[in-house]
């Protein structure tokens, strides 16, 4: 990525495209078929586990972490593996809106985070500017919960807590100079072994076309991965956490062209104020840094 580009631009940059593989990564989930949920997960992790040992091979960079960051490392990796399976439970018992919803909880809880763990302060005006993309979302997947269980709710709702944990634990490490290939596939390698029990005992068949689905999301998930990773290394939470919803932008796009899904009135007023929200947040940290 260009050196003259600032932070806060690569990390904007970054985690819209990290937005759009993990829409790509959805789909391919979604068109691999009936499989079980564990299973999913750990070629999720393992693909990515797999390209971030390779660049790191490949570049002659350290596998060891820089001193005092493993305990991040694993801080990260518990909450990231809690929040991806309380995610995928909700996902496999509620409605996908509401599921969808309870994950994006995630960057107010990066947000929140941040300014705890990390002492950096939000704005009021950045804080709305999150909070109407977060209404955007509703907007457009319109989430009830009078027919949802509880238990898978609040699976739903820990889920985008631990990702929201495991975001800022990234922020945290890439100010202290932490590789993000190194936290990637810290990350991976951790899910893969987690998930590698069950995937033994429970493994389900797959045909030829799933195996290329799964594959497919993996790599997707890997782009993801390292794209959120370096967006949070790069920038705060606070600045570029709103710009995470354009992945609801991509899914409904997607959503159209693969599935057939139409989009209704005000689910193209969400998309509106989104994307609304996203420019004015750009707009104000621009002027931000020159005062």
């Amino acid at each position: 990525m260009s050196k003259n580009l600032s932070n806060r631009t690569k990390g904007v940059i970054c985690i819209v495209l990290s937005a759009l593989c993990f829409t790509g990564m959805n789909t391919f989930v979604r068109l691999s078929g009936d499989l079980p949920t564990m299973q999913k997960v750990f070629f999720r992790n393992f693909v990515a586990m797999i390209f971030a040992f390779f660049f790191l091979v490949k570049n002659h960079e350290s596998l060891i972490p820089k001193k005092g960051n493993t305990k991040y490392l694993v801080l990260r990796s518990v909450t990231g593996v809690l929040g991806m399976l309380g995610n995928f439970y909700a996902v496999d018992h509620l409605d996908l809106s509401d599921a969808s919803m309870l994950n994006k909880m995630s960057p107010f809880f990066a947000l929140v985070f941040s300014a705890i763990f990390i002492k950096e302060k939000v704005k009021p005006k950045q804080a709305v500017a999150i909070a109407v993309a977060f209404a955007g979302a509703m907007l457009i997947i319109k989430p009830t919960f009078s027919n949802a269980s509880l238990f898978a709710s609040i699976c739903g709702f820990l889920g985008g807590m631990g990702a929201g944990s495991a975001y800022t634990c990234v922020r945290y490490l890439g100010i202290r100079g932490e590789n993000s290939k190194l936290i990637v596939f810290f990350f991976s390698a951790f899910s893969s072994l987690v998930t590698l029990p069950n995937l033994i005992f429970n493994y389900a068949y797959m045909s030829p076309k799933q195996w290329v689905f799964l594959l497919l999301a993996g790599v997707c998930a890997a782009g993801g991965q390292f794209s959120i990773t370096a967006a949070y290394t790069h920038a705060p939470s606070r600045e570029i956490s709103v710009y995470d919803y354009s992945q609801v932008i991509f899914a409904a796009i997607v959503g159209y062209f693969c599935f057939g899904d139409i989009p209704d009135a005000l689910s193209f007023i969400g998309y509106f104020v989104i994307c609304a929200s996203a420019v004015w947040m750009f707009l104000y940290n621009k002027n931000l840094s020159k005062s």
